[in-house]
């Protein structure tokens, strides 16, 4: 009995449609079960290649959207939805796409800290009072914060992928200076 090996054009249309924002993965060694899970921000759905084109569509959305509302909570605010897309795009930009992240949330908990990060569970969190800050000084946070979901320490490695930042250094001066005088988070 010979398996396809290759998606029909049928399924690479599917494909096209949740691109880019969905990736869908089609797989001969899959054989029943379709899954959906969060890769780096992204929504990943996991399918066997002999699925057909309609089911495709069908089960991706269902699951695309089951994903979604797990990982964003029905609460999310615009907002988040852009710093989840500026922390994409800086990872993609600057970090080779190495930082693998589940999302990316504003939080009005964090007064001591600017950002922080869980290696276990790929949550960046960004204090609130960074929201008026320039753009570069975000950028700056949201990039050291990324680097830890692959280097949890401090060393060498980690200031040299941190520093890619850009203006970086002016970034933490800011920082430094901002801290003093910024306002608590509300």
């Amino acid at each position: 009995m010979s398996t396809r090996q290759h998606p029909t054009a049928a399924q690479q249309a599917v494909v096209a449609e949740f691109a880019p924002d969905v990736e869908i993965r089609l797989s001969a060694k899959r054989r029943r079960t379709i899954a959906a899970r969060m890769e780096a921000g992204k929504v990943v759905v996991l399918a066997p290649l002999s699925m057909s084109a309609k089911e495709l569509r069908s089960s991706a959305t269902e699951l695309v959207e089951k994903v979604k509302r797990r990982h964003t909570g029905a609460s999310q605010t615009g907002e988040t939805d852009a710093l989840m897309r500026r922390a994409r795009t800086l990872n993609q930009k600057y970090l080779e796409n190495r930082a693998e992240f589940t999302s990316v949330k504003w939080v009005t908990n964090m007064n001591r800290r600017w950002g922080s990060c869980s290696v276990d569970t790929g949550r960046i969190r960004i204090s609130a009072r960074l929201k008026d800050v320039p753009e570069y000084v975000l950028d700056s946070v949201l990039i050291h914060e990324m680097v830890h979901t692959w280097i949890p320490d401090h060393g060498p490695e980690f200031k040299e992928w941190a520093a890619k930042a850009p203006h970086a250094e002016r970034a933490t001066g800011y920082l430094e200076a901002y801290g003093r005088w910024a306002p608590t988070a509300s």
